[in-house]
């Protein structure tokens, strides 16, 4: 007895002479196993590649319960004929309303009937054509006729009409069968012919302790098994890849000692944007660029009277500010947060001289107006950092942009100039790409202006601060040339992706 035919499981051993072009169905009919059984049976076949499958689609015409009924004793129209010539106001006694309704349809559809008023009453009279209906069955008559249900397919042309207007009727349905067909292969073949040589062979699946005192199992073959056989995959529940890049980011930040920051997504322009020392004509405050709330306003905390003088003079930053007036009103404008680093300015502001030094992070939704495209969208991530440090600078800044890059697999990490309203010095941070074999923007950073530090903190602290895009290190990660198939939720992709682990 060959290997192949040990490793087969009873219920494959039962399945397999059976199959000849056969419908899943079928074998459960002759097999005497259940549908599930049956089931798993074609599954393992099909996976040692013994037999193919394939699925065909059936359209069955099936009478309704109605149709059951006027098969069994006649149509509407045909009892409505038998009673004619008639008084409307006795027919209706003797027929439902429903009935009597599509009875008197057809038959005037056929011009086989017509009403006549009466001195006595309504009265309802043949016509020559509905004389002539009652020496001959119609086509629905006919067509009920058949033996039920039978396939669609096997319906005439000519009979297509008479099809449709009894499934308008209620009358007729139409069932989709869908149904498994199996076939099978040469191998299939094959170990069928061995298989029914050795069809009293006792293959045992187990060994139990009585087959062993019994001594059975001196006398019998045991099943072995191919660790080896393809097996269809298991698709497990699992977190979305942009879930577990977030995940992943906060576990590295917090080993390296920051604490997490979190707050609302509609924020006051002052904390998005008056706090960072942003001017208020600065082209970001357009509604081009700015989801704005169209009310009610917000509310500014004590604290913006020092950023108005900021704004206006420079006040005690040593800077000469924006030299302009600064309007409450659009400081009080609620928006969804164009970045995550209204989080930084409201931390700040709540820490003293005794928490320093301090570090924080945070991941979140931002919002910008943008217009949608394989390289935009209107709400992504945003990675953010702070280091509140007396003795912290440029250096340390970029120590820390390479080791987080480092750890999200990217090494080479460039620091480039840049201009940010709120920082400075500015830099833009750029990685190289291992496989694309090109440097990639992925953020801005720098160390906070004193016009942004001294009225949160009161104090010229140096603040390391960065604000780092994340969905295109996620599409980088999952070779994606659309940063919109990141949040499309394909089954597919989001099945046979990797997991996040660098």
């Amino acid at each position: 007895m060959s290997d192949k035919l040990k490793q087969l499981h009873p219920y494959e051993r039962a399945v397999l002479p059976l199959v000849h072009n056969t419908s899943k169905s079928e074998l459960v009919k002759t097999s005497g196993l259940k549908d599930v059984e049956v089931m798993r049976a074609l599954e393992w076949l099909e996976n040692k590649k013994l037999i193919s499958s394939q699925k065909k689609n059936t359209f069955l015409v099936q009478l309704s319960p109605s149709g059951i009924t006027y098969a069994r004793d006649c149509l509407p129209e045909r009892k409505l004929l038998s009673m004619l010539p008639a008084k409307f106001d006795d027919i209706k006694k003797n027929v439902s309303s429903e009935e009597l309704n599509a009875a008197l349809g057809v038959l005037r559809s056929l011009s086989a009937i017509e009403m006549k008023k009466t001195p006595k009453g309504l009265f309802i009279e043949l016509k020559p054509q509905g004389h002539a209906l009652n020496a001959k069955k119609t086509d629905e008559e006919l067509f009920l006729q058949q033996q039920f249900p039978f396939e669609k397919d096997t319906l005439k042309e000519t009979s297509q009409k008479t099809l449709n207007s009894l499934i308008k009727r209620g009358i007729v349905a139409i069932h989709e069968e869908k149904e498994i067909i199996v076939q099978r292969t040469s191998l299939g073949d094959a170990l069928a012919k061995e298989l029914s040589k050795n069809s009293h062979a006792n293959i045992l699946g187990r060994l139990t302790s009585q087959i062993i005192t019994s001594g059975e199992w001196k006398k019998s073959e045991f099943r072995s098994y191919d660790v080896k056989v393809n097996v269809p995959p298991v698709w497990n529940g699992r977190k979305h890849m942009v879930t577990q890049a977030v995940e992943y980011i906060k576990r590295i930040w917090i080993e390296l000692g920051f604490k997490e920051m979190s707050g609302r997504m509609i924020e006051t322009a002052f904390w998005d944007l008056d706090a960072l020392f942003v001017p208020q004509d600065h082209p970001a405050r357009d509604m081009q660029d700015t989801f704005y709330v169209a009310s009610p306003p917000g509310t500014l905390p004590p604290l913006a009277k020092k950023v108005k003088a900021v704004h206006e003079t420079g006040a005690d930053t040593g800077s000469k500010g924006w030299g302009k007036g600064w309007s409450e009103d659009e400081a009080k404008q609620l928006m969804l947060r164009t970045h995550t680093t209204v989080l930084s300015a409201q931390t700040i502001a709540k820490l003293k001289q005794s928490d320093l030094p301090a570090k924080f992070f945070a991941v979140g939704k931002v919002f910008r107006n943008e217009v949608l495209d394989w390289k935009h969208l209107f709400e992504f991530y945003q990675v953010e950092g702070i280091v509140v440090d007396p003795h912290a600078n440029l250096q340390h800044l970029k120590g820390y942009l390479k080791e987080f890059y480092k750890k999200m697999g990217y090494p080479d990490v460039r620091i480039r100039p840049a201009h940010f309203p709120y920082t400075e010095p500015s830099c833009e941070v750029e990685v190289f790409h291992p496989v694309k074999k090109e440097w990639m923007e992925l953020g801005g950073a720098g160390i906070f202006r004193p016009e942004v530090v001294i009225p949160l903190l009161g104090k010229d602290v140096p603040v390391l601060a960065w604000g780092l895009g994340l969905d295109r290190i996620i599409s980088s990660r999952y070779a994606l040339t659309d940063i919109r198939d990141l949040y499309n939720n394909d089954v597919k992709m989001l099945r046979e992706a990797e997991l996040w682990v660098k």
